[in-house]
Order: structure tokens, then C-alpha cells, then sequence
């Protein structure tokens, strides 16, 4: 009896735990379920876009995401870099596409390439990682350890640990600002991967983690760089240069009170001659309040070198907002160098002790570069302070285009004269050859001469006006081969509050002219002139156009000195020359 009981309670136990499975199963809450559907609707959405990176001879590599139907991918700098000029990218496809570097941000720790052999990528979706909170879920994809040598991505799932982090460049040039701290697990390999949120949007690229010591392992905190940074980069990416990213020419520190005040600054600043001062308090950068240092770091290098933005100082307890055009964080040859290097340099903590956040580190050296298909070596250009002069190219040549359906004078490269009056009733006559410029108004005559050399301030207190016409002469009379450096920057707000516009510069004798098109209809709006790299400028804009035998020819310009108006020209008549007419 006693072992036909413990049978009977036996078979209950086991049938119980068979059964359990099942009262488990229905006693989900639906809410957990639906849940759970929706994590693998949206991993399996995204997971096309994420792409297996693989360096030369199919050694080193690590992760991408693509943004472009037409093959744009997003990755990290320090994934590229060691990878060459060509390189080998897996999708969950099964299939294995070329690719071709396009351009590199060294400091952001981003680069741009460009899968080969279709039209119809699939993309991901871009979000706004401002709107990221501390507690989001958030998917970490990508290549760790190069495990996914079936294309297909590993996923990670956990929550943002943290916003606006700032990670100083310790021992390397790699600066990440305003970047997302995520528990998801990252590890090498991961590197250049997308971190998305709940809904399958793009809200950063990883790049830097926190590892023990020794074996590289993933310890719960990584970072991710912010979409909305690589969005302000975009264009800037695309021009296939080597891109660096904005400083003020002033630094701060926190006084005692709490404040953010101006404790150094550099003369030559855009800042400086803008007015902020020795003492200042900055109050807002960019739309953003200043409380702290480590904020205001995080907020500037979130945008390029070059761009206008608004900032707000405090002095005596009143506010001044300013447009300040920022400068370059690095020399070009600091650029270069760090473009051209062959490996990463490990950071140094910056005393005994300390764990400073590191890139990922690739799995494997670099080894042998193999060569590209004969289809697609034309894809890369070299240049000196381009990653590929050949995107640079393409954006001139889209840029020039349209203006030469518009306004196309490359028949007209002799001598010009313009006449007409301006807004308070001077007449004027504008002459521009080749040799110099010559500008009479009412009772006064103003020369350039360009034939010395040596550019001026004419009229005075212009910036440089008869100079900027030059400029102005060459650009649309076709004669861009005759400037000493021409190329594609990227985009910008233009004058740092009005409509998005791509921009090309034009270099020559160190004056320097910066084109604006409208990007909608790529229409100019007109240029900004600098006599040199750290002059006032002398900012045309053309407000109104008339037709000269079919083409557009500005009939109204007007001219500021920083933001000081100088002066507005009306058109009246138009005498532009040949070249063969001009030397009779």
C-alpha cells in the first residue's frame, strides 16, 4: 500500500508539472504578449538595415546601418579606417555587397560608406534622439566579435542608462558629445551599430564602451552617438571630405555663483567681434540653456565647423544674442594626419586607477588591402583633405548644373560692366576684368587691382566688395578651374536663422567665397566673402533677378559688413563681353 501511494503521488506531481506550461501559458497578461509581439515585429522590420562590415581580405570589420535606398550606410570612424577604401558588407539577405568610403569625421567618431550593386536598400528610419529618456528601451544591433559571419545581426535588448553624456577625448582625437548611455550589451565588433528605440527608429550609432581590463568584455555601459549630431553632419558626410567639427574661440569655466563666464577668448573669434567679452556669462548656445561646462562641450561639438549660431551672453544683467559663425576645432593637418592612420591608439586614463570609455576595438589587424572590382574603381578619388574626392565632385558638379540651367554666362569671359543705381539714388558703375576691378559711385572712384596680389578693403568698410566680385565674375562666367581650391562643404542655415542651403567655397589668393543654394530648388541666394580666413565678412545676398537673353543675372544685391549695412545695388543695364571682344 505504501508503494502504490508514493506511485499516486508521483504521477500527481509529474502530471502537475506537465500541466503547469499550459496554466502558465493562460495566465499571461495579454499586455506582456503584445509586448513581446511587438519586440519581434520591430527587430525583424530594422534587421534588413543593419549591415556586417568585413575589412580587408574579409579580416577585421565591424557594423553599419544603412540610411539611403541607394546604399548610404552610417558606421563608426575607427570601423572605416582600418578597413581601406573598398570593403566587403553583409546584410541579413544572405549576400555579400561591395562598398567604397565616402567621407569621415575623426573626431565624432563617424564614417560615411556607400554599399554598391543596388538601388533598393533597405533603410532605417531616423528618429530624434532628443527626445530620448533615461528608462527608453533601446535595441544595441550590429557584428560583435564578428560573430554574424552569417549576415545575420546580433540583438541586444536593454534601456538608456543615460542623455547628454559628454566623453572627453582621453589620449585619443575622439570627442563624443551629447552622446546615449545604454545597459545594452555592446562589445567589439559592435562598433558603428545601430542603437534603436521600442518604435525600430535610429537614434544613434554605437561606438565607445566601457571594458574590464582585460578581456574587452561588455561591463553595462556603452555609448551611442546621437542621430541628431549626424543629422547637422549629413551634408557634410556626403561632400566625401574629412569633416571636423566646431569650436567658439573661447572657453568657460563655472564661477562661484554657479555661472557660465567667458574666461578666455581669442581676438580673431567671429565671438570677439561679435562683441562677447572677458566675463561674459553665456546663458544659451544654439536654442539651449548653459547650466554647466560639461553642457555647453556637449552642445558645441554636436555641429561642424563653419556654421552660424545663435548665442546669448549676459553683461551687467543684460542679454545680447548674437550669430556667430564658429571656427574649426583642428588644423586640416591634424585632420589628415588622423584620417591616414593605420591604427587606433588606445586611451590613457588620465591617472592611476581610472577606466576611461574606449572605442571598440577591432577583433583583427589590418591586413592587405584587396583590390576593388574593375566596375567600381572609378568610385574613389584621392585627394588631400578629402576621404573620397570623387563624392566631393559629384556635389560640385549637381550644384553647377544648376546654376548653369539658370544663369549660364561661360560664353561672357571677358570684361563685364554693370550699371544702375543704388537704394538712395547713386549711380554706379561696377567694371570688372580680369586684371582688376574698378568702382565708381556718385562722386567716388574705388580700384582692386589683381594683378599684385594683394586683395583690399573697397570700398573701405566693406570687407572687400570689389574683390568679392572677382569672385563673383569667375563663378558665373564658368571659370571655376581658375580658383586655387573649389569644392563642396555641406549645409548649413543660412546666416545661421533662415532656410537650409548647400554651400560650395572657392579659394583664391586666401580670399575665400562661400556660395549658397537654396536646397529645395538649389536656387543662389547669394555668398559670403572673406580678404582672409579670420576677416569680418562681407555678405551679398541677391534679392532680386532679371533675364538676359534667357538667363538669370542678379538686378538687385545687397551688402552687409558683419551685420552692419553697407549698401544695396539696382541693376539697370547689363554689358557683358567676350573674350575674343575684350581684347580688341
Amino acid at each position: 500500500m505504501q508503494r502504490t501511494f508514493f506511485c499516486d503521488r508521483c504521477f500527481t506531481s509529474i502530471l502537475m508539472l506537465l500541466l503547469l506550461p499550459a496554466f502558465a501559458q493562460a495566465a499571461v497578461d495579454p499586455a506582456v504578449l503584445a509586448a513581446q509581439k511587438q519586440r519581434v515585429d520591430v527587430i525583424k522590420a530594422v534587421s534588413p538595415s543593419v549591415v556586417a562590415i568585413f575589412g580587408a581580405a574579409g579580416k577585421g570589420g565591424g557594423s553599419g546601418v544603412l540610411v539611403t535606398s541607394d546604399g548610404f550606410a552610417l558606421t563608426n570612424f575607427h570601423v572605416a579606417s582600418p578597413s581601406g577604401n573598398f570593403m566587403k558588407c553583409g546584410l541579413n539577405d544572405g549576400k555579400l555587397y561591395d562598398a567604397v568610403i565616402v567621407s569621415v569625421d575623426p573626431t565624432g567618431d563617424i564614417a560615411l560608406i556607400k554599399l554598391l550593386g543596388r538601388t533598393d536598400f533597405p533603410v532605417a528610419r531616423l528618429g530624434n534622439s532628443d527626445t530620448v529618456k533615461v528608462g527608453d528601451w533601446a535595441y544595441a544591433m550590429g557584428n560583435p566579435f564578428l560573430l554574424a559571419t552569417d549576415f545575420q545581426p546580433t540583438i541586444t535588448y536593454g534601456i538608456v542608462s543615460g542623455v547628454h553624456r559628454y566623453q572627453y577625448p582621453a589620449g585619443t582625437f575622439l570627442e563624443y558629445t551629447d552622446c546615449i548611455q545604454v545597459d545594452s550589451s555592446i562589445n567589439p565588433g559592435n562598433s558603428g551599430g545601430p542603437l534603436f528605440n521600442d518604435q525600430g527608429e535610429l537614434i544613434g550609432i554605437n561606438g565607445r564602451g566601457s571594458f574590464e581590463k582585460r578581456g574587452r568584455v561588455n561591463s553595462g555601459a556603452g555609448y551611442a552617438i546621437s542621430i541628431n549630431q549626424i543629422k547637422h553632419f549629413w551634408d557634410h558626410l556626403k561632400s566625401g571630405r574629412i569633416v571636423d567639427h566646431a569650436a567658439l574661440g573661447a572657453t568657460v569655466s563655472t564661477d562661484f555663483d554657479s555661472k557660465i563666464d567667458v574666461t578666455e577668448i581669442l581676438e580673431e573669434s567671429d565671438a570677439f567681434r561679435k562683441g562677447l567679452r572677458l566675463g561674459d556669462e553665456i546663458v544659451s548656445f544654439a536654442g539651449r540653456p548653459i547650466r554647466s561646462v560639461n553642457q555647453f562641450k556637449n552642445i558645441l561639438g554636436i555641429y561642424p565647423a563653419g556654421w552660424t549660431l545663435p548665442l546669448v551672453y549676459r553683461r551687467d544683467e543684460k542679454k545680447t544674442t548674437i550669430y556667430v559663425r564658429l571656427q574649426a576645432l583642428h588644423s586640416a593637418s591634424e585632420l589628415q594626419k588622423q584620417a591616414g592612420q593605420k591604427k587606433i591608439i588606445p586611451e590613457k586614463p588620465s591617472k592611476p586607477g581610472d577606466k576611461k570609455p574606449s572605442p571598440m576595438p577591432h577583433p583583427h589587424a589590418k591586413q592587405a588591402a584587396t583590390p576593388p572590382p574593375e566596375k567600381y574603381k572609378h568610385l574613389y578619388i584621392s585627394k588631400t583633405g578629402f576621404a573620397n574626392y570623387y563624392f566631393n565632385q559629384r556635389q560640385q558638379d549637381r550644384l553647377l548644373q544648376a546654376l548653369n540651367d539658370s544663369s549660364n554666362f561661360s560664353d561672357r569671359k571677358g570684361n563685364w560692366s554693370l550699371t544702375g543705381k543704388q537704394i538712395d539714388g547713386d549711380e554706379f558703375t561696377l567694371t570688372l576684368a580680369d586684371k582688376g576691378i574698378g568702382f565708381e559711385l556718385g562722386n567716388d572712384v574705388y580700384l582692386q587691382s589683381l594683378e599684385s596680389g594683394m586683395l583690399l578693403d573697397e570700398p573701405p568698410g566693406t570687407g572687400g566688395l570689389l574683390a568679392a566680385f572677382h569672385h563673383f565674375r569667375l563663378l558665373f562666367s564658368g571659370q571655376t578651374a581658375r580658383f586655387t581650391d573649389f569644392y563642396y562643404l555641406g549645409s548649413e542655415h543660412l546666416d545661421g536663422k533662415n532656410e537650409l542651403v548647400d554651400v560650395l567655397v572657392a579659394i583664391q589668393t586666401g580670399a575665400i567665397s562661400r556660395w549658397y543654394f537654396n536646397k529645395s530648388d538649389l536656387s543662389l541666394k547669394g555668398f559670403d566673402f572673406y580678404l582672409t580666413e579670420n576677416s569680418e565678412v562681407c555678405a551679398i545676398r541677391f534679392e532680386q533677378f532679371q533675364t538676359l537673353k534667357g538667363q538669370k543675372f542678379p538686378s538687385e544685391i545687397n551688402v552687409q559688413y558683419g551685420d552692419r549695412p553697407v549698401m544695396k545695388l539696382k541693376i539697370e543695364q547689363v554689358k557683358l563681353e567676350t573674350l575674343e571682344n575684350s581684347k580688341k
